[in-house]
């Protein structure tokens, strides 16, 4: 009998003595004494000049572009490679160095590492495997304790709070059997003040023992996955539930949809505010209190492409998404694609002071773009779900050519002519094409949890 088997058959207790010595690990490598030095730093940084900036991106990447090279497996053969060519470009312009695709990393995950360093030092994390196999990635102490000292500056502290504060996640763990069919739906994780809530549970029958744990364990904050808090919030205002006072709502992990704030909004009545970010750790973004979402520059120097050539694009375009991260030196990713597409929006000088960058909307998964029958990639479907339509949540699937299927979950004022409306929204956008419409009591989430709005199955 494995761990997991051990875990989902023992009692709730220890279930929580489980959770909560992982919690006390994993806090362990996140923060130390010199944790809240780090996010004074950052603080410190959000007001730096552009100049200030500019200078302190370059002394980086000069140092990550020589290490990189000399001394990363695979970067060093693929400059040797490029010598033997006849190429002499040089390494230490960024614009000299090819874009990353994830393939690389998924096959030759341990050749991204820097020599010699030893493993026992590392930990190993994983992607969640949206789009296909997880891909193995590793950080050291010190680049663990960076990462989370950015998120307790510019995801906590900016809106008032701490890693002290008890907080709960809908996240991709399997903290429950999907089986299980009575509360709890949830652990406690006491290293890290987590209520920690399954996001396979979320219905009308289990909505009273949710809320009751939210004010049960005192949650000042709740972080997770769009479609499961706008599912829960659905839940919340039809059956007109009070909810304990929560402070804050962040999201992560997927897009959120304007229609899906304001629900979780009007449920919880509380703040919601996205952020942006990646198991790689090569670019990330947040909120800040006037609702610009901030780019961290001190996590990576973004590019945006043309989705068809490495030609960037111009203001409003949409375009692919090429990371350097700048806090991982012991596994650089060097003009890393991460499959994101992201409209290229003119930079603003925000409300709140701050000098960090705007980033561009989120204009969905380079693996989902559809293909028309003319070979035209579309992939702005987000706006057919803005349109105020009786829909709680749909999908969007690309099953071939000629066929689109849309899922969705109706409201109480869904119409035959709702199915018409949506008909020729996607017609619209994609052409003479077959649409079929399911309607599903609630629509599937992928294994990590998370749920997709456009999938396309057509290979290209």
């Amino acid at each position: 009998m494995n761990f997991k088997s051990i875990y989902n058959t023992s009692p709730y207790p220890i279930r929580v003595m489980a959770a909560s010595l992982r919690g006390a690990y994993l806090r362990l490598w996140r923060y130390g004494w010199g944790s809240e030095k780090l996010v004074e730093e950052i603080l410190d940084r959000d007001y730096w000049s552009i100049e200030q900036w500019q200078t302190w991106q370059e002394n980086q990447l000069e140092k990550l572009l020589y290490l990189a090279a000399k001394h990363v497996p695979f970067y060093r053969d693929l400059w040797s490679k490029k010598r033997r060519g006849g190429d002499r470009s040089n390494p230490a312009y960024l614009d000299n160095w090819p874009i990353l695709k994830k393939e690389d990393l998924r096959k030759f995950p341990k050749t991204f590492l820097i020599e010699n360093y030893k493993y026992q030092y590392l930990n190993e994390e994983h992607t969640s495997g949206t789009s296909g196999t997880p891909l193995k990635l590793w950080r050291n102490h010190k680049t663990e304790q960076l990462w989370y000292a950015q998120f307790e500056a510019r995801v906590r502290r900016w809106h008032g709070l701490t890693r002290k504060d008890r907080w709960a996640i809908f996240g991709g763990q399997m903290v429950v059997p999907t089986t299980q069919n009575k509360p709890p739906f949830w652990v406690w994780n006491a290293g890290l003040n987590q209520l920690y809530l399954s996001a396979y549970h979320i219905q009308k029958e289990n909505l009273k023992s949710y809320l009751e744990a939210l004010a049960k364990y005192k949650v000042v904050y709740l972080l997770g996955y769009p479609s499961a808090l706008a599912a829960l919030a659905v839940l919340i205002t039809e059956e007109n539930y009070h909810v304990s006072p929560i402070k804050l709502i962040i999201t992560n992990a997927e897009m959120l949809l304007p229609k899906q704030r304001q629900l979780i909004q009007d449920a919880f009545q509380c703040r919601v505010i996205n952020t942006y970010g990646m198991s790689e750790i090569a670019a990330a973004a947040s909120e800040c209190p006037f609702g610009t979402m901030h780019l961290w520059p001190d996590t990576g120097i973004t590019e945006i492409i043309n989705k068809d050539s490495n030609v960037p694009v111009q203001i409003g375009e949409s375009g692919r998404l090429i990371c350097t991260g700048l806090i991982n030196s012991i596994m650089p990713l060097i003009r890393y694609e991460v499959g994101d597409m992201v409209i290229k929006e003119q930079a603003i000088s925000c409300s709140c002071g701050r000098s960090l960058p705007n980033m561009g909307e989120i204009d969905g998964r380079l693996d989902d773009l559809l293909i028309t029958k003319q070979g035209r990639f579309i992939g702005r479907l987000g706006p057919i779900f803005k349109v105020d339509l009786p829909v709680k949540e749909a999908q969007i699937i690309q099953e071939n050519m000629d066929l689109i299927r849309v899922k969705l979950v109706p409201a109480e004022e869904y119409t035959i002519d709702t199915r018409q409306t949506l008909i020729g929204l996607v017609r619209e956008r994609i052409g003479d094409v077959e649409v079929e419409i399911e309607e599903l009591e609630r629509l599937p989430r992928n294994a990590n949890g998370k749920f997709r709005t456009v999938i396309s199955k057509v290979k290209r």
